[in-house]
């Protein structure tokens, strides 16, 4: 039995197998219709979503599966001080598979250790966000036509961004990626990852303007400054619309520059930017459902 806790758990070579399959599923939909029949997921959301829980959700009954769960910590037996252990276990007598997102890191792990059945880390703390980034690369895969040779650009809240720090390390895996992180000094990378990718021998640049960089990306990954990471409302305030990208900005861009954001989003992307063909993030989403439902199958072990 496999769980996914971080992208480190899958090798390359079955993160470019759950794309292949991702892309199958997306050209033949009606083939896997069926795969997961009387199979149930289970997610348990500790922490509001919307993309990751629904599209869980959504992909697990396109394989012809079923879902049980929870949306909020409210309504689960953690509000009488159960611990995530106990929870999992619990759940585990009930569900085939469960996707677990919870505000504090580590979490999905200590449930991995205790749980009957494979777990998916839908994204715990400031950590960690291994579906994300399997989305992300998905969409670089299918927009930019490859997962090497191209500068991409993390820009926003890159100290408490799960999402960033997953990705940067999976890109890290793939030959000739150059990084550019944007950021204010206070939510600049946390040093572990800056030093890793150094000792990888990866080209990084940090920068605080988002103007002096944008032209030299073909990837731009927005991110929002996430007040549920603060300590500190003044320090929100603050930096929370430190990046607003709009069409005056992106006219400084490359012509065929992807955007993406992992969403939500607040500010830091102008409305006015969405129907421009470099803006790919809601297509973002839609490719998660799809690889999403390749990594159901992958730790299910089923095909169709």
């Amino acid at each position: 039995m496999r769980h996914l806790i971080d992208i480190g758990d899958l090798a390359v070579g079955e993160i470019d197998e759950l794309i292949a399959v991702a892309e199958d599923i997306m050209a033949h939909p009606a083939k896997y219709a069926e795969v997961c029949r009387g199979k149930q997921l289970a997610t348990l959301f500790f922490e509001p979503s919307t993309r990751t829980r629904l599209s869980f959700e959504s992909a697990m009954l396109a394989l012809g599966g079923s879902v049980i769960g929870f949306s909020s910590a409210d309504s689960s037996s953690a509000t009488k001080g159960e611990s995530v252990a106990d929870t999992t276990r619990t759940v585990g007598c009930y569900a085939d598979i469960i996707a677990m997102r919870h505000p504090k890191e580590g979490a999905p792990m200590a449930a991995a250790l205790k749980s009957y059945v494979p777990v998916i880390n839908a994204g715990d703390g400031g950590h960690n966000h291994p579906t994300q980034t399997l989305t992300d690369l998905l969409t670089i895969r299918e927009e930019l036509g490859r997962l090497g040779d191209f500068t991409i650009g993390m820009c926003g809240d890159l100290k408490f961004g799960r999402t960033v720090h997953s990705l940067s390390s999976a890109l890290a895996r793939y030959a000739g990626i150059r990084f550019v992180f944007i950021s204010p000094d206070e939510l600049r990378i946390p040093d572990y990852l800056r030093l890793s990718l150094l000792r990888q021998g990866f080209g990084i640049e940090e920068t605080a303007s988002l103007e002096g960089a944008i032209g030299e990306l073909d990837v731009l990954y927005m991110t929002r400054v996430q007040r549920e990471r603060f300590f500190n409302e003044a320090d929100y305030v603050r930096l929370k619309d430190s990046y607003i990208l709009d069409a005056a900005k992106l006219s400084l861009a490359r012509e065929k520059m992807l955007v993406l954001h992992p969403l939500p989003r607040v500010n830091e992307i102008a409305p006015e930017v969405d129907d421009d063909p470099r803006a790919c993030y809601f297509r973002q989403m839609r490719y998660g459902k799809f690889i999403r439902m390749a990594l159901i199958m992958k730790l299910l072990e089923v095909r169709p």
